[in-house]
C-alpha cells in the first residue's frame, strides 16, 4: 500500500511506549466507534439534514464519511459533529472504500430501504478469524429481500411483499451487533410490521435505535433480545449524540490497573460496563463510580481471575486482549476463554515477545503472571490486540516498539495524546 495515494501517512507510524510512569490525571471518553458507524449510515435513509454529535476521528469514520459521500450524500466535517445531507444516493457501495473496513457492510440496510437495492463489496477490516456476513444476508432474506453473492459483491434488492415478518437474528456464537443494525435500519421503511428475535443486546444497538425513533421510526424493544419495528413511509431529519464508547474507556480502566496511582475516566457510562468492571474489582482493584465518572488505580494485592467473553450484557469478546495484557503480570493463574471469535488471540504470541508465559488451548488462554514484562518490538495484528500491546508497554521495563499503528487508530481517538496527558511515555514515530 506504500504509494497509494488513498493510504494515509499515518499508517506508517509505530507507537514507542516506555515503561515506569505512574498515571495520573483525567481521561474524557470519547464517543463509540461502534455506535457512530451505523448512526452515519443511517443518515442515508432520509433526504433531510442529519446532525451527530460527538463522533470520534478514527479512521474508520473517516472512511465511513467518505463512503457517504461517494454514494452522494452531502458531508460535513468539524470538531466532533458530522453533518449529512442525503438528497440523493446511489446504490452501491465502491469496493476501493468497502474492502477497507469491514463494519462498511451496515450500508447495506439504508441502501435497501432507502432505494430498493443495495450492491456492496464483502468488506475488509481487522483479521481476528471468521466474521461471517451470513447472518446479516440471512436476516434480509428472511424479511423478504432477494440476496446473492457474485464476483465477491453482495446484491440485495426489495420484492414485493417484502417485510411485514418474524426475523431470527441468533447464530452459533449468539446474536450479531451489526447485523441486528441492518435489519432495523432496513425494515424502518419497509410495510407492516417486523419482529427481530435473538436481536443483539449491545448498547450501541440501541443507541442506532434512539436515533431511528428521532428520525421518525417506530421502534420497541431496542436493548431486548426481541426489538419491533413499525414501518413508516418515510423518516426525517435529526440531530443525535453518540453514547461513550465503553471500550476505549475499559481500556483507559486497564492503563490505570497497570500503571495508575490514579486515573478517572469522564463522560463515561459505568452502567454499559458492568462486566468488565465487576472482572476488575474481583481482581482485587480500587474502582470508585460516580456519576458517569469511573476512577482506578492500581492494587496492592492484584489476584488473576476467570473470564468468558459473551454476547451484552456479558463479557465483552473487545475487552479480552486488554485483560490478557493486565493478567500477564499479576500473580497467579488467569484463565481466558473466547466464546465469540475463538482464533482472536494473536496478540499472544507479541506478549510472550515481552516474557509473559501465556499458553494456547483452544480457544482458552492459560496466563501465568510474571513479576514484570520486558520491552520488545512488537506488532500489532488487529485493532484490540493493539491496544493490548500499548497496556503491556507501559507495565515493561525498558521501551515497547509496536509496529503496525494503524489498527489502533481505527479505533482508539488520539490515544497518544491521552496518555501522554496522563504522564505515560509514549512517542509516536514514522517507521
Amino acid at each position: 500500500m506504500v504509494g497509494d495515494p488513498h493510504f494515509p501517512d499515518y499508517f506508517m507510524h509505530k507507537l514507542l511506549v516506555t515503561g515506569g510512569s505512574l498515571l495520573e490525571g483525567d481521561v474524557y471518553v470519547s464517543g463509540s466507534k461502534n455506535s457512530a458507524l451505523p448512526i452515519l449510515a443511517a443518515t442515508l435513509l432520509t433526504r433531510d439534514q442529519c446532525v451527530i454529535h460527538r463522533v470520534p476521528d478514527l479512521s474508520d469514520t473517516n472512511y465511513m464519511t467518505q463512503i457517504l459521500a461517494s454514494l452522494g450524500a452531502h458531508v460535513e466535517r468539524a470538531s466532533g459533529t458530522v453533518m449529512v445531507e442525503a438528497e440523493d444516493v446511489k446504490s452501491e457501495a465502491p469496493y476501493d472504500l468497502v474492502r477497507r473496513m469491514r463494519a462498511s457492510i451496515c450500508v447495506m440496510g439504508p441502501l435497501l430501504g432507502r432505494t430498493g437495492e443495495a450492491m456492496v463489496s464483502l468488506p475488509g477490516g481487522c483479521v481476528i478469524g471468521d466474521r461471517p456476513v451470513d447472518l446479516h444476508l440471512r436476516g434480509l432474506e428472511q424479511l423478504g429481500a432477494s440476496v446473492s453473492v457474485q464476483g465477491g459483491n453482495m446484491h440485495i434488492k426489495a420484492v414485493e411483499g417484502m417485510g411485514g415478518r418474524e426475523v431470527n437474528m441468533r447464530g452459533k456464537h449468539g446474536s450479531t451487533v451489526l447485523g441486528t443494525d441492518n435489519l432495523m435500519m432496513a425494515a424502518v421503511l419497509v410495510p407492516g410490521t417486523t419482529v427481530i428475535e435473538g436481536a443483539a443486546m449491545e448498547p450501541e444497538v440501541e443507541d442506532l435505535a434512539n436515533f431511528l425513533i428521532r428520525m421518525g421510526a417506530k421502534i420497541e424493544g431496542a436493548g431486548t433480545r426481541r426489538i419491533v419495528i413499525e414501518g413508516v413511509r418515510e423518516l426525517h431529519g435529526a440531530e443525535h449524540t453518540v453514547i461513550a464508547d465503553r471500550i476505549e474507556a475499559g481500556t483507559f480502566l486497564i492503563a490505570g490497573a497497570i500503571a495508575g496511582k490514579r486515573v478517572t475516566l469522564r463522560r463515561c457510562c459505568p452502567e454499559h460496563m458492568t462486566a468488565f468492571l465487576k472482572t476488575l474489582t474481583d481482581s482485587g482493584y480500587p474502582v470508585t463510580v460516580e456519576g458517569d465518572s469511573i476512577t482506578v488505580s492500581r492494587a496492592d494485592n492484584p489476584r488473576g481471575g476467570e473470564i468468558r467473553t459473551e454476547p451484552y450484557p456479558g463479557f465483552p469478546t473487545d475487552m479480552q486482549a486488554q485483560f490478557t495484557a493486565l493478567y500477564a503480570s499479576v500473580p497467579g493463574i488467569s484463565v481466558i476463554t473466547e466464546t465469540i471469535f475463538p482464533q482472536r488471540f494473536m496478540h499472544v504470541p507479541e506478549l510472550n515477545r515481552m516474557g509473559a508465559q501465556i499458553t494456547l488451548e483452544g480457544a482458552t488462554a492459560v496466563i501465568k503472571g510474571v513479576p514484570q514484562l520486558s520491552g520488545a518490538p512488537v506488532m500489532a495484528s488487529d485493532l484490540r490486540a493493539s491496544a493490548a500491546l500499548v497496556l503491556a508497554g507501559l507495565g515493561a521495563e525498558g521501551e515497547t516498539e509496536i509496529n503496525r499503528l494503524y489498527h489502533i487508530d481505527r479505533g482508539y481517538e488520539h490515544i497518544d495524546d491521552k496518555l501522554s496527558r496522563l504522564g505515560a511515555n509514549v512517542r509516536r514515530v514514522k517507521a
